[in-house]
């Protein structure tokens, strides 16, 4: 055939290989040594696998080494069979290491109080396919956005919080993220405060986003706060719930620039904006495992 012959219909295309094998992701961290990126890559290639892409950064502070690995794999051997063959990889490095297929979605809780942006947002994403999760379930304590959930065929759980009934709540949270096999709980604008058993039992499994403007402006109505302090920049932040509030490590940040002629209502529609920017990018790097804790702080493979 020419350079310029248009292939005839009676000529099947040949797939790619790597069409026919199966995707994994290998995620890993430990003390930093020598070795370590021979021993997976020797690994790999004595499995039969091919390495797609691999990141990896030594981090000379903490003296940690991270390592994600994007790699394909022969049918007939399955996600079991890998984890338990790397396993003898993992103990003599004293790795961190987790692997998982990467069609496979994974499945998430949102949760949701009295601003739906970021919980519209999300749905949204998710399905049009531009976020690689399940969505298990929706939670909020108020019923605001049930009919909105419900337009998404997604579950809709209503679990009202009250100072006596906090810790029933955390437990019926608790329960169904057990239940539904919830891999990450993702606080879309979800304004109560989870407590320190709570954020020690889902400890990196759980996403908040909030303006970037603390500790500058606390309380209510922070954007119109910052207005009257002339902010020039509107800004999010997303990061993992721990006990200290709103300290987690940080896995994303957006800001927006803005001018002295910008109302208050209008910082507000920019901030949801960039909340909802930031928050969308948090959430597909860690569906993705591309984010590890790295500490206070997170190392991102984007």
């Amino acid at each position: 055939m020419g350079p310029y012959e248009v292939m005839s219909e009676s000529q099947p295309t040949q797939p790619d290989q790597r069409d026919r094998n199966d995707q994994y992701v290998l995620t890993l961290s430990c003390p930093d040594k020598k070795g370590i990126v021979h021993a997976v890559s020797s690994y790999l290639f004595m499995t039969g696998c091919n390495i797609e892409d691999s990141q990896q950064f030594g981090d000379r502070d903490t003296g940690l080494f991270f390592m994600r690995v994007h790699f394909t794999a022969e049918p007939q051997v399955d996600v079991a069979k890998l984890r338990a063959s790397f396993a003898a990889v993992g103990d003599s490095f004293g790795m961190d290491w987790q692997i998982h297929r990467a069609d496979e979605k994974m499945r998430v809780v949102l949760m949701v109080s009295k601003f739906g942006h970021c919980l519209n947002d999300l749905l949204f994403r998710s399905r049009i396919g531009a976020l690689p999760v399940e969505i298990a379930a929706v939670v909020s304590n108020h019923t605001d956005f049930a009919e909105l959930v419900g337009s998404y065929n997604v579950p809709f759980h209503h679990i009202p919080v009250t100072r006596d009934t906090k810790e029933q709540a955390e437990a019926q949270l608790l329960e169904l993220v057990e239940k539904e096999h919830v891999e990450l709980v993702v606080l879309a604008r979800y304004m109560q405060v989870l407590s320190d058993d709570l954020c020690k039992a889902l400890a990196g499994r759980v996403i908040n986003i909030h303006h970037s403007f603390l500790p500058s402006f606390k309380g209510a109505r922070p954007y119109h706060q910052a207005h009257a302090r002339g902010v020039k920049l509107i800004g999010a932040t997303a990061h993992y719930v721990t006990a200290d509030l709103d300290e987690g490590p940080i896995i994303e940040q957006e800001v927006e620039r803005v001018g002295h002629d910008v109302t208050p209502d209008q910082l507000v529609a920019i901030g949801r904006d960039v909340e909802c920017q930031a928050l969308a990018r948090a959430v597909k790097w860690h569906s993705e495992r591309r984010v590890l804790l790295n500490g206070t702080r997170t190392v991102i493979f984007a």
